[in-house]
């Protein structure tokens, strides 16, 4: 695909997501040992694409600091920042350009995905496409809009969350655009693609192709989802050509030590210079760099953020530990919890609120 260029919107905050992101970018959290958004460029470039541009803007310039040209990816990485917030239809509309080709792939980053990338683009071209949509059927189309196809494929509107929807298909957040439908949209003003850009496509009588396909897919934006995204990376549910490590229960990076007798596994990824103690219990957790869990502690689908400490015997699970954030000996969180970087919690201490 040398004739199709990628465009990854990577603009937005990730206030889902804190306080993980009050340092870095939801792309770029460390996800299976290695920035979320290393996943997604791997597969862009896995597809033939050899040049992408990163749409950014909450913290910009951690993407160029660690992806700086894109050379080790294989790739040409040029940088767009946008000044204000524009939404993904004016994020697409500012970096047009930067644009060459006429068919343009186009990504929002925080979206964990398994499709045929190279399939998506025939689709677009072979229904002679303006824009082409990859729409995934889940098993509850309910917290979605959905986006209902005709028997030839094209989308016949596009539909608001309901109790009662009429299809399993969702928009899965790529597209394929013609460059020139990009130049269309209204340039230096926030727009929705999903509620101004498509819908106006199909009342002008545009061709609007979906894309419709069972692969794996998930939207990256809670704590949860990050968590389980990161463990279908590192068991090889879920692809990427950026693991540092074979796939397996548990992905342990460089300088880490873990105790013969602690138990990880479920996907676990291990940061460097982690230590985990005797007796431990990791289970489909991200231990970032530094952290540490001790003697007989539980960790069950959380994250234990760089340098966070849980103390022997403690119990953490579906939570998430900021940076350098201490849990002291036997204290057990449990439920959704949130703790900030550098927050010390007492040994013995209970918590059951999410309001910590």
């Amino acid at each position: 695909m040398h004739d199709v260029e990628a465009v990854v919107l990577v603009g937005g905050k990730g206030t889902r997501l804190r306080p993980l992101t009050l340092s870095a970018p939801k792309p770029m959290l460390p996800t299976a040992g290695v920035p979320f958004l290393a996943h997604l460029l791997s597969r862009i470039r896995e597809a033939g694409v050899r040049r992408a541009v990163l749409g950014t803007s909450y913290l910009a310039e951690t993407f160029s600091d660690h992806f700086g040209d894109g050379t080790a990816l294989g790739l040409e990485i040029e940088y767009v920042v946008e000044d204000q917030p524009l939404g993904t239809g004016g994020g697409i509309r500012n970096v047009a350009k930067y644009l060459s080709t006429d068919h343009v792939l186009v990504f929002n980053g925080d979206v964990l995905c398994g499709t045929d990338l190279n399939a998506v683009v025939d689709t677009h071209r072979s229904t002679d496409a303006d824009v082409t949509l990859h729409l995934v059927r889940v098993q509850d189309p309910r917290a979605y809009g959905c986006v209902p196809t005709d028997a030839d494929g094209q989308v016949l509107e596009f539909l608001e969350k309901t109790e009662d929807p009429p299809t399993d298909q969702i928009n899965a957040g790529c597209y394929v655009f013609r460059r020139s439908v990009i130049e269309s949209i209204p340039d230096g003003r926030p727009v929705s693609v999903e509620r101004e850009t498509f819908p106006g496509l199909l009342a002008a009588g545009a061709r609007v192709s979906g894309h419709v396909d069972n692969a794996y897919w998930r939207d990256m934006g809670t704590p949860a989802d990050l968590i389980h995204g990161s463990a279908d990376l590192v068991r090889g549910v879920a692809p990427s050509a950026a693991l540092p490590g074979p796939t397996g229960e548990a992905l342990q990076l460089d300088g880490a030590q873990v105790a013969d007798g602690a138990l990880v596994f479920g996907g676990t990824t291990v940061g460097r210079g982690v230590t985990i103690g005797e007796g431990a219990r990791v289970e489909g957790s991200m231990l970032f760099d530094g952290a540490v869990v001790g003697a007989g502690a539980v960790v069950e689908h959380a994250v234990i953020g760089a340098g966070a400490r849980v103390d022997e015997g403690a119990l953490v699970t579906d939570t998430v530990v900021g940076d350098r954030a201490v849990v002291g000996a036997h204290c057990e969180l449990r439920g959704g919890l949130r703790i900030w970087p550098d927050v010390v919690l007492p040994p013995h201490g209970v918590r059951f609120s999410p309001d910590v």
